[in-house]
């Protein structure tokens, strides 16, 4: 079986988030009141799926 390598999308403006997501600051970087930023959590979620070792980010 091949292995399975998740595919994160960090794509968009992230309007719904303005004043805190912004060109300067996007989205995925938001840190969260635990420390750690958006893309930081769905990075953990992936690896932490059987038999992942890399990943994938589209932008």
């Amino acid at each position: 079986m091949s292995p399975l390598i998740p595919v994160i999308l960090s794509g968009g403006a992230g309007t719904r988030l303005w004043p805190l997501s912004r060109q300067s600051h996007p989205k995925p970087f938001l840190r969260l009141p635990d420390g750690e930023t958006l893309l930081q959590k769905t990075l953990h979620r992936a690896l932490a799926l059987p038999e992942v070792t890399r990943f994938l980010t589209v932008t």
